[in-house]
Protein backbone atom coordinates (compact mmCIF):
# COMPACT_ATOMS: atom_id res chain seq x y z
CA UNK A 1 0.00 0.00 0.00
CA UNK A 2 1.29 3.46 -1.24
CA UNK A 3 2.10 5.56 1.57
CA UNK A 4 0.33 9.57 2.09
CA UNK A 5 1.92 12.46 1.80
CA UNK A 6 1.69 15.09 4.38
CA UNK A 7 0.92 18.41 2.97
CA UNK A 8 2.52 21.63 4.90
CA UNK A 9 0.85 23.78 7.41
CA UNK A 10 0.78 26.66 5.11
CA UNK A 11 -1.96 29.11 2.49
CA UNK A 12 -2.12 27.39 -0.68
CA UNK A 13 0.61 24.85 0.08
CA UNK A 14 -1.90 22.00 0.78
CA UNK A 15 -3.43 20.06 -2.27
CA UNK A 16 -0.70 21.19 -4.33
CA UNK A 17 2.07 20.30 -2.29
CA UNK A 18 0.88 16.67 -1.72
CA UNK A 19 0.33 16.29 -5.34
CA UNK A 20 3.16 17.39 -6.83
CA UNK A 21 5.09 14.67 -4.82
CA UNK A 22 5.74 16.08 -1.39
CA UNK A 23 8.09 13.70 0.84
CA UNK A 24 6.04 10.84 2.02
CA UNK A 25 6.25 11.21 5.67
CA UNK A 26 3.86 8.74 6.99
CA UNK A 27 0.62 6.64 6.16
CA UNK A 28 -1.76 9.94 5.96
CA UNK A 29 -2.17 12.87 4.35
CA UNK A 30 -3.61 16.49 5.86
CA UNK A 31 -4.72 19.11 4.37
CA UNK A 32 -4.80 22.01 7.21
CA UNK A 33 -7.91 24.35 6.84
CA UNK A 34 -7.33 27.13 4.62
CA UNK A 35 -4.54 25.59 2.69
CA UNK A 36 -6.88 23.94 -0.29
CA UNK A 37 -6.68 25.83 -3.86
CA UNK A 38 -9.48 27.62 -4.18
CA UNK A 39 -10.97 27.34 -7.90
CA UNK A 40 -13.91 30.23 -7.60
CA UNK A 41 -17.23 30.15 -9.51
CA UNK A 42 -18.97 33.14 -10.72
CA UNK A 43 -22.16 32.13 -8.12
CA UNK A 44 -20.44 33.12 -5.65
CA UNK A 45 -19.36 29.60 -4.99
CA UNK A 46 -16.25 27.54 -5.75
CA UNK A 47 -14.44 24.62 -5.70
CA UNK A 48 -11.68 23.70 -2.62
CA UNK A 49 -9.37 21.62 -4.06
CA UNK A 50 -8.59 18.52 -1.13
CA UNK A 51 -6.64 15.52 -2.96
CA UNK A 52 -5.67 14.89 -6.08
CA UNK A 53 -5.01 11.26 -6.91
CA UNK A 54 -1.54 11.72 -6.84
CA UNK A 55 -1.30 12.37 -3.48
CA UNK A 56 -3.56 9.55 -2.31
CA UNK A 57 -1.39 6.88 -4.91
CA UNK A 58 -5.27 6.69 -6.70
CA UNK A 59 -7.17 5.29 -4.08
CA UNK A 60 -9.18 8.92 -3.87
CA UNK A 61 -9.59 12.52 -5.12
CA UNK A 62 -11.68 14.84 -3.09
CA UNK A 63 -12.98 18.54 -3.03
CA UNK A 64 -15.36 20.62 -1.55
CA UNK A 65 -17.75 22.30 -3.61
CA UNK A 66 -20.20 25.32 -3.27
CA UNK A 67 -23.05 26.39 -4.96
CA UNK A 68 -24.86 29.99 -4.74
CA UNK A 69 -28.29 30.11 -4.69
CA UNK A 70 -30.02 27.82 -7.71
CA UNK A 71 -26.87 27.17 -9.17
CA UNK A 72 -25.55 23.84 -11.36
CA UNK A 73 -22.94 22.24 -9.86
CA UNK A 74 -22.41 19.45 -12.87
CA UNK A 75 -24.60 19.03 -16.30
CA UNK A 76 -25.53 15.55 -17.12
CA UNK A 77 -22.48 12.71 -17.22
CA UNK A 78 -21.03 9.59 -16.28
CA UNK A 79 -17.73 8.11 -14.69
CA UNK A 80 -16.63 5.04 -16.27
CA UNK A 81 -14.05 3.80 -13.85
CA UNK A 82 -14.87 5.72 -10.65
CA UNK A 83 -17.72 5.80 -7.89
CA UNK A 84 -18.29 9.23 -7.15
CA UNK A 85 -19.76 10.25 -3.29
CA UNK A 86 -21.57 13.60 -2.44
CA UNK A 87 -22.10 14.40 1.21
CA UNK A 88 -24.41 17.36 1.50
CA UNK A 89 -22.53 19.50 4.66
CA UNK A 90 -25.56 22.41 4.06
CA UNK A 91 -28.45 23.19 2.24
CA UNK A 92 -30.55 21.14 -0.34
CA UNK A 93 -28.84 19.90 -3.66
CA UNK A 94 -31.14 18.56 -6.56
CA UNK A 95 -29.72 15.15 -8.12
CA UNK A 96 -30.72 13.88 -11.20
CA UNK A 97 -29.86 10.05 -10.57
CA UNK A 98 -30.10 7.90 -13.98
CA UNK A 99 -33.23 10.08 -14.85
CA UNK A 100 -35.00 10.74 -11.48
CA UNK A 101 -34.59 14.10 -9.61
CA UNK A 102 -33.83 13.60 -6.25
CA UNK A 103 -33.73 16.56 -3.81
CA UNK A 104 -31.00 15.52 -0.98
CA UNK A 105 -30.74 18.32 2.51
CA UNK A 106 -28.27 18.81 4.74
CA UNK A 107 -26.32 15.67 6.18
CA UNK A 108 -27.39 13.65 3.12
CA UNK A 109 -25.46 11.42 1.48
CA UNK A 110 -25.34 10.13 -2.33
CA UNK A 111 -22.75 7.37 -3.99
CA UNK A 112 -23.35 7.48 -7.83
CA UNK A 113 -22.07 3.99 -9.32
CA UNK A 114 -19.73 3.72 -12.23
CA UNK A 115 -21.68 4.47 -15.56
CA UNK A 116 -24.72 6.20 -13.79
CA UNK A 117 -25.67 9.12 -15.73
CA UNK A 118 -26.21 12.37 -12.75
CA UNK A 119 -26.32 16.04 -12.92
CA UNK A 120 -26.59 18.21 -10.16
CA UNK A 121 -26.84 21.71 -8.70
CA UNK A 122 -28.44 23.40 -5.90
CA UNK A 123 -32.02 23.18 -5.27
CA UNK A 124 -34.38 26.47 -6.04
CA UNK A 125 -34.28 29.04 -3.83
CA UNK A 126 -31.34 27.62 -1.65
CA UNK A 127 -27.16 27.48 -1.70
CA UNK A 128 -25.55 24.05 -1.35
CA UNK A 129 -21.94 22.34 0.47
CA UNK A 130 -21.24 19.46 -0.47
CA UNK A 131 -18.00 17.15 0.00
CA UNK A 132 -17.21 15.22 -2.90
CA UNK A 133 -15.16 12.40 -3.44
CA UNK A 134 -13.83 9.98 -6.21
CA UNK A 135 -12.79 6.65 -5.54
CA UNK A 136 -10.42 5.24 -7.19
CA UNK A 137 -9.06 8.45 -7.95
CA UNK A 138 -8.36 10.18 -11.11
CA UNK A 139 -6.20 13.33 -11.29
CA UNK A 140 -8.91 15.90 -11.76
CA UNK A 141 -7.93 19.51 -10.40
CA UNK A 142 -6.54 20.98 -13.92
CA UNK A 143 -10.31 20.01 -14.84
CA UNK A 144 -11.81 21.82 -12.00
CA UNK A 145 -9.50 24.82 -13.07
CA UNK A 146 -10.68 24.84 -16.61
CA UNK A 147 -14.30 24.21 -15.56
CA UNK A 148 -13.82 27.91 -13.41
CA UNK A 149 -12.44 29.53 -16.38
CA UNK A 150 -15.48 27.97 -18.54
CA UNK A 151 -18.13 29.44 -15.94
CA UNK A 152 -16.61 33.06 -15.81
CA UNK A 153 -16.41 32.74 -19.61
CA UNK A 154 -12.58 32.59 -20.53
CA UNK A 155 -12.60 29.55 -22.32
CA UNK A 156 -15.34 27.48 -24.27
CA UNK A 157 -17.17 24.36 -22.86
CA UNK A 158 -15.35 22.76 -25.65
CA UNK A 159 -12.01 22.41 -24.70
CA UNK A 160 -13.27 20.44 -21.67
CA UNK A 161 -14.77 17.91 -24.63
CA UNK A 162 -11.09 16.05 -25.61
CA UNK A 163 -10.51 15.41 -21.98
CA UNK A 164 -13.63 13.31 -21.25
CA UNK A 165 -11.53 10.11 -21.11
CA UNK A 166 -8.17 11.91 -19.27
CA UNK A 167 -10.91 13.02 -16.69
CA UNK A 168 -13.35 10.28 -16.66
CA UNK A 169 -16.11 12.88 -17.06
CA UNK A 170 -18.14 11.72 -19.66
CA UNK A 171 -20.72 14.70 -20.93
CA UNK A 172 -24.09 13.93 -21.56
CA UNK A 173 -27.23 15.34 -23.07
CA UNK A 174 -28.45 17.83 -20.82
CA UNK A 175 -31.91 18.54 -22.03
CA UNK A 176 -33.98 16.30 -19.58
CA UNK A 177 -32.02 17.31 -16.77
CA UNK A 178 -32.71 21.30 -18.06
CA UNK A 179 -36.53 20.43 -18.28
CA UNK A 180 -36.77 18.45 -14.31
CA UNK A 181 -34.70 21.78 -12.92
CA UNK A 182 -37.58 23.83 -14.80
CA UNK A 183 -40.05 22.05 -13.38
CA UNK A 184 -38.71 21.50 -9.77
CA UNK A 185 -37.98 26.05 -9.86
CA UNK A 186 -41.42 26.29 -11.02
CA UNK A 187 -43.07 24.15 -8.10
CA UNK A 188 -40.92 26.36 -5.33
CA UNK A 189 -42.08 29.34 -6.63
CA UNK A 190 -45.17 28.47 -6.77
CA UNK A 191 -45.26 27.19 -3.58
CA UNK A 192 -43.72 30.41 -2.22
CA UNK A 193 -46.17 32.70 -3.69
CA UNK A 194 -48.69 30.49 -1.82
CA UNK A 195 -47.45 31.16 1.03
CA UNK A 196 -47.06 34.99 0.89
CA UNK A 197 -50.96 35.34 -0.96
Amino acid sequence: MSRYAHAPDHPGAGSRAAASGAPRTSGALVVPPGTAEHVPLPHGGGFDLLVDATATGGALGANRLTLGEGADGAGPHHHARSTELFHVLDGTVDFFLDGELVTVGRGGLVVVAPGTPHAFGAAAGDTADLLVVLTPGVDRFDYFRTLGRVQHGLAPFDVLLPQQDRYDVHFLDAADWRAARAAASGGVQRAKARRTS
